[in-house]
């Protein structure tokens, strides 16, 4: 019998992939660095993609998501820039029966983002609708890590009250807002602060970013 846990590789990272949500808020940006760096560490991910989503790519980006799934993960390496690195399964979001949609799957969490305030208020009354929305609801009901990353504004009294619910049920939000602290010089400087900030509430560090460092630093700058 082998000294090392079937559950962890040798480096004592959980080999458990991580569930990748994206749904059809503005800024699939967010979803596509998040992979980005995930993959670049090797990470194993299970992607769903939401019916919005490929509406929201042909109108932002003029770009046509494939609904097979093979073509699916080439499409979306492609669009991360990362080729052979990490492991990525792509679900279809009609398929209810996938891995992710059981509770005896085990995984790191749940990050969905961006998140709709569709999928926010469907959460957090408890329907499933697609497997998008039922894998998330499993992770809330076997105590696993659910994080939100919220697309909209301004938030109305329904959307907070939602995203307060969800919050007492256990999720993470973590609202697309980016800081300047880090003196971003991009848009993707933005960005990656809010997916490193993401990742944060999974204990994930796989995003270079440029930390708060006290406020003396801040001080010399006046």
């Amino acid at each position: 019998m082998s000294s090392v846990s079937d559950s962890y590789s040798s480096d004592s990272r959980p080999s458990y992939p991580l569930i990748l949500g994206v749904t059809g808020a503005s800024g699939l940006i967010y979803a596509v660095r998040a992979l980005k760096f995930l993959l670049a560490a090797d990470y194993a991910i299970e992607l769903v993609a939401s019916k919005a989503v490929y509406m929201v790519w042909q109108s932002e980006l003029g770009i046509r998501m494939p609904a097979d799934s093979v073509q699916q993960e080439q499409f979306w390496r492609q669009q991360a820039g990362v080729e052979n690195s990490g492991k990525l399964v792509c679900h279809p979001w009609r398929d209810v029966g996938a891995t992710i949609a059981s509770g005896s799957f085990r995984t790191l969490g749940m990050v969905v983002i961006p998140c709709s305030m569709s999928t926010v208020g469907k959460l957090a009354t408890g329907l499933s609708s697609d497997l998008l929305e039922r894998a998330a609801d499993v992770q809330l009901k076997e105590g696993r890590k659910l994080v939100l990353v919220p697309r909209e504004t301004p938030f109305s009294l329904i959307h907070l009250r939602n995203l307060t619910t969800l919050a007492e049920a256990g999720a993470r939000i973590v609202p697309a807002i980016p800081a300047w602290y880090h003196t971003p010089q991009s848009i993707e400087d933005l960005v990656d602060f809010v997916v490193a900030r993401t990742l944060d509430q999974l204990g994930i560090d796989c995003v270079p970013l440029q930390r708060w460092e006290g406020g003396q630093k801040a001080e010399g700058r006046f």
